[in-house]
């Protein structure tokens, strides 16, 4: 456990070091927020009875998804992991006394959270001090924090595990950019990280909460913001364990298969 220990630890040390781009980003969010605030509150005045969200909830929503937008942005990935695979690199880490599906995994967990440390606090500061309705809403009950502190452990860990599941599975194709564009496009606008997952059509918003992605952003911030109480939010916590077992289970499969397999050429 140590080993992993310290390459989580030299990977968070590293991030840590992008203060410049931590700083460019937290303008980019603030501009960001406050445009989608804006939008949807338009369509908030236009006609209040039909909008799925509370403005409050939304506001919320939208200012936690900015603030963490480096642990749950299923857009990111690291190109050094898809170059060591297509360029035969991945013999090297093979050689270490580590097993690969662990210490990558390790290594994404190290990279989101240094980034999300570098940006979440001034964002959060920022969206708690504007006024009303535009600002950061914070719960009142103690099982709201704890459940969101849940829910967002257990979203993080399962968008590293879907990470995953897409680099090993490059073990298996010549180039990586096809399968890099087509999973970012579904899980962008399946998580909620378009719209939120409330605005879908009925029928629709119902199928697509029971899919993983939905278990990523979406399921912590409507907790915290209260648009997810009761049985539903037991139900959706119960889908981001089942998710993310499954994702993980099936990662080391495709690892373990890969690496039966793997042939490296050069010399």
């Amino acid at each position: 456990m140590k080993k992993y220990w310290s390459l989580f630890r030299i990977r968070f040390i590293h991030g840590l070091q992008y203060r410049a781009a931590a700083l460019s980003g937290m303008v980019t969010q603030f501009v960001w927020g406050m445009m989608e605030i804006l939008l949807f509150r338009a369509f908030y005045e236009a006609s209040p009875e039909s909008f799925p969200m509370d403005v409050h909830a939304l506001t919320t929503y939208i200012w936690l998804q900015q603030a963490f937008l480096a642990l749950f942005m299923t857009w990111f990935w690291e190109s050094q992991l898809f170059e060591s695979i297509t360029t035969g690199n991945v013999a090297y880490e093979l050689c270490r006394p580590v097993r690969l599906y662990n210490m990558w995994f390790v290594r994404g967990l190290a990279v989101r959270l240094s980034k999300a440390v570098l940006r979440c606090m001034p964002i959060l500061v920022f969206a708690w001090f504007l006024p009303e309705p535009y600002g950061l809403s914070l719960p009142d009950h103690l099982k709201t924090w704890f459940f969101t502190l849940v829910s967002m452990v257990l979203g993080l860990l399962f968008v590293v595990a879907f990470g995953m599941i897409v680099y090993m599975s490059v073990f298996y194709t010549i180039s990586s950019q096809g399968i890099k564009l087509l999973v970012t496009s579904l899980s962008e606008f399946l998580s909620g990280s378009v719209i939120p997952l409330p605005f879908l059509p009925d029928g629709i918003r119902e199928f697509v909460s029971l899919l993983p992605f939905a278990s990523a952003q979406n399921v912590p911030f409507r907790i915290f913001g209260g648009d997810l109480t009761g049985q539903d939010m037991y139900a959706s916590l119960a889908l981001q364990v089942f998710w993310l077992t499954a994702f993980l289970l099936i990662g080391r499969a495709l690892e373990q298969h890969a690496l039966k397999r793997i042939v490296i050429q050069g010399g």
